[in-house]
């Protein structure tokens, strides 16, 4: 399984990001999800927001990264003005 995931270093507008996360579920062959980040085990969690693909394997995931609608994703969350890192992960079963 692969995860593509991102942090936000500040909280999107809630509006903003449904436009946001309905433009990630488009990109083919994941599963998108999102959510505040509540906390950390000390003091103030470091980012704000997370958001993930979830792609069943390294082709899915390659075959989705060569998309339109991939990129149109990372431009989408530029747009925003939020500063956010996006981190790609193998996870193991």
């Amino acid at each position: 399984m692969v995860r593509a995931f991102v942090v936000y270093e500040g909280e999107p507008e809630p509006a903003r990001f449904a436009q946001h996360a309905e433009l990630c579920r488009r990109v083919p062959g994941g599963t998108f999800r999102h959510g505040r980040v509540f906390a950390a085990p000390t003091g103030e969690p470091r980012f704000k927001y997370y958001a993930e693909w979830e792609f069943a394997d390294k082709d899915a995931f390659k075959a989705a990264a060569r998309t339109p609608e991939f990129a149109e994703t990372g431009k989408d969350a530029a747009a925003m003005g939020i500063p956010f890192h996006v981190h790609f992960a193998d996870v193991a079963e």
